[in-house]
């Protein structure tokens, strides 16, 4: 699929070792490819990913229009997910809490408290997912820090419960000895179209872990609802998806069920990843798109400043990342077939106005759910902050 306006679609922007030294006109990206080596990429299984007709392809230019703030004065957000219903649960970093936020009203409710949660650095109360069976076993799964590790574990939500703050169940580690760090301890877990739990982790800025298959930091992980390895996975005893991230911080699929992965660079480039099983991203001997034979290079890349990237989302043909130093929006066009790059140059959106972004949402049509991240100790709380943002994108 021939990129846009005739030129290189490369993202302009990395991330720096943490998440920031480390955002409504669209404005595109490009720069040259490079990083740390050069050579062919790899091949790796892939999941099968049929061509869109034209007429299915999302436009090259999109838009993004803020409809309302959905609730405000939130404390360190960092994961969001939809229950059945429509509402929403947003965890807290920093307070180790997950809070129910009504979609209509923006009232919340406390769930309460996670057990257990040791918050240190970029380390805490990290990504939540609703079990896929969730409507007859009400389970809420947390990825998490503790005082050793990080780990995940699943609890019991008494949606009939009347106390405010006492409606969890006890957690129920499903996997446990993720290695912590104070920063990359990756975080996002979501369940897949196959009901999988899916995990992405960091290096804990140990380079070591990342090619080390192994370790489960540096990695993106694929799991049953229990905890445990599945067929499909490279290895039939591990629960390792693929390996060589330096720090996962979001993971999407497409309409094609075609997993997608954000990740911290170190000081040159940022990285959207097209996930296959077995794959080896790189870290840390490339960076960005290096070329380098065995390693699979990013589909888009960003210098630093212009990103920093957390969570994503897929909606209207598009892959929506949050930007943390960045302070922005991106939009990328997929093509829907396996080409290693974006229908047409990424858009930003946003650029400045809300600060730092962390979690972006789908919610079905043209509706996507925004997050703001100025609560995080490197932002600059304003009134307000953190918001929920409902947007309709296109």
């Amino acid at each position: 699929m021939a990129l846009l306006a005739g030129g290189a679609l490369l993202l302009a922007a990395g991330c720096s070792s943490q998440e920031g030294a480390e955002s409504t006109a669209g404005q595109g990206a490009s720069s040259p490819a490079g990083s740390r080596k050069t050579g062919s990429s790899a091949s790796a299984p892939s999941s099968p990913s049929a061509s869109r007709p034209a007429a299915d392809l999302p436009p090259a230019k999109g838009s993004v229009k803020v409809v309302s703030t959905l609730t405000e004065g939130l404390d360190s957000p960092w994961g969001l997910t939809a229950l059945p219903d429509g509402d929403l649960l947003v965890s807290s970093r920093d307070k180790g809490t997950i809070t129910r936020v009504d979609a209509k009203s923006g009232k919340k409710t406390l769930l309460g408290a996670v057990p257990g949660v040791a918050p240190d650095g970029e380390g805490g109360l990290l990504g939540i997912a609703v079990s896929p069976t969730f409507g007859t076993d009400h389970l809420v799964y947390a990825y998490f820090t503790t005082a050793s590790d990080n780990r995940i574990a699943r609890m019991l939500y008494d949606e009939k419960g009347t106390t405010p703050g006492q409606l969890l169940g006890a957690p129920d580690t499903i996997l446990r000895g993720i290695p912590k760090g104070s920063i990359h301890n990756g975080g996002r877990i979501a369940f897949g179209p196959d009901h999988m739990l899916y995990a992405g982790t960091g290096e804990t800025g140990d380079h070591g872990y990342a090619q080390d298959k192994k370790s489960l930091a540096g990695k993106i992980l694929r799991m049953t609802p229990d905890g445990e390895p599945l067929h499909g996975n490279p290895q039939a005893d591990s629960v390792v998806y693929s390996y060589g991230h330096r720090n996962v911080q979001g993971l999407a699929w497409d309409s094609h069920k075609q997993l997608w992965a954000s990740e911290f660079g170190q000081d040159t480039w940022d990285e959207l990843n097209r996930i296959v099983p077995g794959g080896n991203y790189g870290w840390p001997d490339a960076e960005g798109k290096a070329g380098e034979k065995g390693f699979l290079d990013p589909v888009a890349q960003w210098k630093t400043s212009e990103a920093s990237p957390s969570g994503i989302a897929y909606a209207k043909g598009s892959i929506w990342m949050a930007g943390l130093r960045g302070e922005r929006l991106w939009r990328i066009p997929l093509s829907g077939d396996e080409s290693k790059e974006p229908l047409a140059a990424p858009q930003s959106f946003l650029k400045g106005k809300y600060g730092r972004l962390r979690t972006v949402l789908a919610a079905g049509g043209n509706k996507v759910y925004l997050v703001t991240s100025e609560t995080d100790t490197r932002g600059t709380p304003k009134p307000g902050d953190d918001k929920i943002l409902v947007l309709e994108v296109r």
